[in-house]
């Protein structure tokens, strides 16, 4: 088995953003629910914060059906007309979609060189979009400092993903996805206490293009190169 520890390591960090762009995006099948399963987490310290919730995202895992966990997500993120929740940085930081976080948005995401995919049809500010970014930029990819990578959460997720996550904990379609908005919350909280240590400067200008992609749920999170 694997073990999960948090303890700052932008690789561990990685797979955790990795983790949830997976069950933001789409609902998780079989193959996922078994490797949430396992893992196993053990007790690092009060300072941890994460082995507690990443305990209760495994046992919903494990008694979760994948056909249930795909009406679940129906309900939650997309339904008939609107799901009961909305996933996007727009809706939680003005109350609309397509607003002015995604453009801005954009703009640091083509400065960063990223390029949307175009069977993605969901806009770039989705959550599991930008944790799919996140992903990438703890990987280290193409050498993106960490002013850089704290400058993307500090304006595009810190101001809203956390509320998200406090949501889904209350939403009356979730079941599994109450263990993901406990777990999200307390990475969200972790992840803001790192960042404000770290500078949030500028972000660079354009690198030569990147596409973001996560062969287990195709999530796209960058602009049109337009």
């Amino acid at each position: 088995m694997s073990e999960l520890r948090y303890d700052g390591d932008d690789r561990l960090r990685a797979h955790v953003y990795s983790l949830l762009a997976r069950i933001l995006s789409a609902p998780p099948e079989a193959e996922t629910l078994s490797l949430l399963s396992s893992i196993d987490a053990r007790e690092t310290g009060d300072d941890d914060g994460l082995a507690a919730e990443w305990r209760s995202l495994q046992t919903a895992a494990a008694a979760a059906d994948p056909e249930r966990l795909r009406e679940e997500y129906f309900s939650l993120f997309i339904g008939i007309g609107r799901g009961e929740l909305m996933p996007f940085a727009s809706w939680y930081m003005t109350g609309f979609l397509m607003e002015r976080p995604l453009v801005l948005l954009r703009d640091d995401l083509a400065r960063l060189g990223f390029e949307r995919q175009e069977h993605v049809h969901e806009s770039e500010d989705h959550a599991g979009a930008l944790c799919d970014v996140m992903a990438l930029l703890h990987a280290g990819e193409d050498g993106v400092d960490a002013a850089a990578t704290s400058y993307f959460f500090q304006r595009h997720i810190g101001p809203w993903m956390g509320k998200l996550f406090c949501d889904m904990q209350t939403a009356d379609s979730a079941d599994f996805y109450r263990a993901v908005g406990r777990f999200g919350e307390g990475f969200m909280e972790i992840e803001t206490r790192f960042f404000e240590t770290a500078p949030a400067a500028s972000l660079p200008d354009a690198r030569a293009s990147r596409i973001v992609s996560n062969d287990a749920c195709d999530v796209g999170a960058v602009p049109d190169a337009e």
